[in-house]
């Protein structure tokens, strides 16, 4: 990314969290008002990062740092891969048969009986638009103009 890049994503992250913020006034219910404050949550560490880029840059440019290019390239891969999770955010490690959710204790999916094994993670449901409420196109626009992914989705554990 280029300086001017950061400063225009910078910006338009920082609109976003303001748009967020003014429509979080209207949220009705605690749910709602949870949303927004992940979603400003989520907003302020890709902000951070942001800002951590363009310090990375300018030491680069200034010859302060001779590892500033390798931890510039991490930072950059990693803001890459960078997601905001609104509701729940599942790990599986199909390897040991394992599950967590927001970070929990991990759970074993493996049941055994006597008709045989059978393993059972949970699904990612995703959020309507009724769920979402008025945050909905807030989200769109801010995947849209930002390349940042938002999930909004529920970890729901199938019947087996």
């Amino acid at each position: 990314m280029t300086t001017v890049q950061n400063l225009m994503l910078y910006t338009r992250l920082a609109g976003f969290r303001l748009v967020v913020l003014a429509n979080r006034l209207g949220c009705d219910s605690d749910f709602s008002r949870e949303l927004h404050d992940r979603l400003i949550d989520g907003l302020d560490a890709a902000i951070a990062r942001v800002q951590a880029i363009a310090a990375l840059e300018r030491m680069l440019l200034a010859g302060d740092n001779e590892f500033a290019a390798y931890r510039l390239e991490g930072e950059v891969a990693m803001f890459g891969r960078f997601t905001i999770n609104l509701v729940d955010d599942l790990e599986i490690d199909r390897d040991a048969h394992e599950f967590r959710v927001n970070g929990g204790d991990w759970t074993n999916a493996l049941a055994a009986d006597a008709s045989g094994v059978d393993v059972n993670y949970p699904e990612l449901i995703a959020l309507t638009a009724d769920e979402l409420g008025s945050l909905a196109p807030i989200i769109g626009d801010i995947m849209r103009e930002t390349g940042i992914s938002i999930n909004a989705v529920r970890a729901m554990q199938c019947a087996s």
